[in-house]
């Protein structure tokens, strides 16, 4: 062994044997002199305290920190010199290990190294005075020189926190921090500026509450991670260097600055890659349960400042967060925005120098580009103003084909084949529970070339146009044109208060509608009397709730239709220059006012038509002026019934009509359906071939024509039942015969029909005046005669015997 080598290993061996000789020599002496180390390592704990702290017993703890000697301080209490009068203890701590330095040991001096602070409590108080039971520590005199105080200065160059609870508690600015801290080292320097330290932290976070009254941000939260700390003397400040500390095991590149002497901090906060749920739940419940009304499913960016100046003026810390979104799917209370991009930011203090709270909270979507359903929308600037009572506001433009829309409505009600839609509307709206109410909107969408099938009603239109115009919160149609089969239909239409009513009232939405048309086959337009056969509801939240919405609004809304056409045909009916005022409201459809030339006369009339499951009920009052009688039946295919046709029928009717029954979904009037009056003057009349007068014939008049008789004049009025058709007492006098006639007859079973018929021919009375004729039309031989069912289902005519 080389000579150099051997020095080298006896100096190393006279080192180490000095080392464990000083350590055994300080061991000894703690072991012997247990008081008066704990006494005086207490002293030197207690330099400058406003308080004492204090412990039970002391051991020594030979081996925790070879080569330095170590004790364990059993029940330590920390309280300040006001700890009669709160009772919280800052700090109760079941055993705390204190490293001494042994060469300071051994000529009588202590010198703290390491503490480790194992089970124990912290609790630092502030009570409603701003008294803060932290007071126990005195601040150094300004005036010391710096060697002196370095000299004393208590420099303990590790901290270790094991199994402690620590509590922040300051009643006086509602602020409440809770750790369950399970580990936290932290290695000390000193140099002249104050203090530099490396801590690793592994903490839960109970409570992280800067407003009690609003709740706790990072709740039952894990924190971990490694800190650069440093503390300046001169700015009374703890400095946090911006390091990595995981959030429940997510990355948090986390900074702060932590001035001491005014209980002020700034923290800064960057996190990529993180979703939007998760990091709402980090925040406190005033702020989280706004927030998570919103979705984003893929991860974001986010980056943020809290600060908070000490001075308690507004409660609340200055929040200021920035988010970036792209490529993603965001969820709104109305609906998703696919493909979304934007940059967005948080803010609680929206006016420069005004209070922090959600009255002055703004949230802001900068160049937001996405797709609605699938639509595609920009918005320049999108703000949501006032958390307290939402407002917000934006500019949005969007152009793009129909179809876009197709199977995006959740319950399809429309089909679009055709057609583009052209949008820029500005709006500002009220948020409810995040959904908007009070919208004032303002601008335009210009809907070309549509083909739109409405599928609840079966209407398909085809090259539709229009302009919806919107002047804040009304609602106004412009050039709007629809070709439904072979109808056609130009629309103006006005809307008071529907941006409001759509979202709180829709059943008080008031259309009025403007139509003329040069021709309308009304029988397009059957859809109506029929119930809605809408397509199943796509499964599906915010999307189904939207489509329900329309569609109620488009159920239960109120119309008001002014229409006017040139010529309208149904089926057998033709008519011109109508001029109808018609109501749309629930399920019915309300005849306010409707006047059409036809059959050669004037037609007017009012009532409803009731939508009902198996078939409509309705009800007619009508005046009829000078109509076509034969026409006037054939238009309206024989009002059910085939006894009275428009094949028996010649001549000109007035007539007013008070009736009501039942209406088939395809338009059809049931059979035995309609009650009601008909009040009627027949003028230059004539009855063909009418089954009942002739078979009176061939039973009485075989030498006269009852298969074509004339009737200059007659009044009447029939009451009908059902099947039933009660005939109140008419003289009518024809080219054939007179009579009387009165009854019921049936177009069933039921038929009982008094006539009383003179023998005497009418065509002998020619030359008689008025007078005379009435005078002579009973005269000479009567038969009284009655029609009733025979048993094969028809009618029979026999003798009267009970006439009057």
């Amino acid at each position: 062994m080389k000579r150099w080598l051997k020095i080298s290993l006896k100096i190393l061996s006279v080192f180490v044997i000095l080392i464990i000789l000083t350590w055994l020599a300080g061991a000894f002496y703690i072991s012997r002199n247990k008081k008066e180390v704990l006494a005086s390592i207490l002293s030197q704990l207690n330099k400058n305290l406003n308080g004492k702290i204090t412990a039970t017993s002391m051991e020594p703890t030979l081996l925790k920190s070879f080569p330095g000697v170590s004790v364990s301080l059993n029940g330590v209490l920390l309280r300040d010199s006001l700890w009669a009068q709160h009772k919280h203890d800052l700090l109760k701590a079941q055993d705390i290990d204190v490293s001494l330095n042994v060469l300071s040991l051994i000529v009588g001096n202590i010198n703290i190294q390491q503490i480790a602070i194992n089970n124990a409590d912290i609790y630092i108080y502030t009570d409603t005075t701003g008294y803060s039971n932290t007071s126990i520590f005195k601040s150094k005199p300004k005036t010391a020189e710096k060697s002196t105080s370095k000299s004393s200065a208590l420099e303990i160059k590790k901290i270790d926190f094991n199994k402690v609870n620590l509590v922040l508690d300051n009643k006086k600015r509602f602020k409440l921090f809770n750790f369950n801290i399970d580990q936290i080292q932290g290695r000390m320097e000193y140099p002249d500026s104050g203090w530099t330290g490396k801590i690793k932290l592994a903490t839960k976070v109970n409570s992280f509450a800067f407003n009690t009254r609003k709740g706790s941000f990072l709740k039952d939260k894990t924190l971990s991670g490694m800190l650069k700390a440093h503390y300046s003397r001169d700015l009374d400040a703890v400095i946090l260097s911006p390091e990595i500390l995981n959030i429940d095991n997510h990355p948090f590149k986390i900074g702060a600055k932590i001035e001491l002497d005014k209980s002020a901090f700034a923290i800064s906060i960057a996190v990529d890659d993180i979703l939007f749920k998760d990091v709402a739940l980090l925040l406190s419940p005033n702020i989280s349960s706004k927030l998570l009304k919103f979705g984003i499913e893929k991860p974001v960016n986010i980056r943020g400042n809290i600060v908070d100046d000490g001075s308690g003026k507004y409660g609340d810390p200055l929040i200021k967060v920035g988010i970036t979104v792209r490529n993603n799917i965001v969820s709104i209370p109305a609906g998703k925005l696919t493909d979304c991009n934007f940059d967005g930011s948080f803010t609680n203090r929206d006016t420069v120098g005004g209070v922090i709270g959600d009255e002055n909270s703004s949230i802001k979507f900068h160049r937001l580009t996405a797709k609605y359903f699938n639509a595609p929308l920009k918005i320049d600037t999108f703000t949501v103003n006032n958390l307290s009572r939402p407002i917000a506001t934006g500019l949005v433009t969007s152009q793009f084909p129909l179809s876009n829309l197709n199977n995006s409505l959740g319950t399809n009600d429309f089909e679009f084949k055709n057609g583009t839609a052209n949008l820029r509307l500005y709006c500002k709206a009220d948020i409810d529970n995040f959904r908007f109410t009070k919208p004032v909107v303002s601008g335009k969408i210009a809907i070309a070339d549509a083909d739109i099938l409405y599928i609840p009603r079966k209407l398909h239109l085809v090259k539709s146009a229009l302009n919806i115009n919107f002047n804040q919160n009304d609602l106004s149609i412009q050039n709007g044109h629809f070709q439904l089969g072979k109808s056609e239909l130009n629309v103006s239409c006005s809307i008071a208060n529907f941006a409001n009513l759509y979202y709180t009232a829709p059943e008080k939405i008031l259309v009025n509608l403007k139509m003329s048309s040069p021709q309308l086959y009304l029988k397009e337009f059957l859809p109506f009397l029929g119930p809605r056969t809408a397509k199943k509801t796509q499964s599906g939240g915010n999307k189904k709730v939207v489509s329900k919405e329309l569609s109620n609004v488009l159920e239960v809304s109120k119309m008001n239709i002014r229409l006017t056409v040139d010529k309208a045909i149904y089926n057998n009916f033709l008519a011109k220059n109508l001029d109808a005022d018609i109501s749309l409201r629930g399920g019915g459809i309300f005849f306010n006012k409707i006047s059409v030339a036809h059959a050669g006369g004037q037609l007017s009339l009012d009532g409803n038509i009731m939508q009902e499951a198996a078939s409509n009920s309705f009800k007619i009052n009508s005046k009829i002026s000078h109509v076509s009688v034969k026409d006037f039946f054939y238009s309206f295919d024989n009002f059910g019934q085939n006894t009275i046709t428009n094949k028996n029928l010649k001549g000109y009717l007035s007539s007013l009509v008070n009736i009501s029954g039942k209406i088939s979904h395809t338009g059809k009037i049931l059979p035995r359906s309609i009650n009601g009056k008909v009040v009627f003057n027949l003028n230059n009349a004539a009855l063909v071939n009418f089954d009942p007068m002739v078979k009176v014939g061939k039973f009485a008049f075989a030498n006269r024509n009852l298969s074509n008789v004339e009737i200059k004049n007659l009044d009447g009025t029939l009451t009908i039942k059902g099947d039933k058709v009660e005939i109140s007492p008419m003289l009518v006098n024809s080219s054939a015969l007179n009579f009387n006639v009165k009854g019921t007859y049936a177009l069933g079973v039921g038929t009982n029909v008094a006539m009383d018929i003179p023998l005497r021919n009418p065509k002998g009375d020619e030359n008689l005046t008025k007078a005379e004729k009435r005078e002579a039309r009973m005269r000479g031989i009567v038969l009284h005669l009655k029609a009733v069912d025979d048993d094969k289902g028809g009618i029979k005519i026999r003798w009267n015997k009970d006439h009057d």
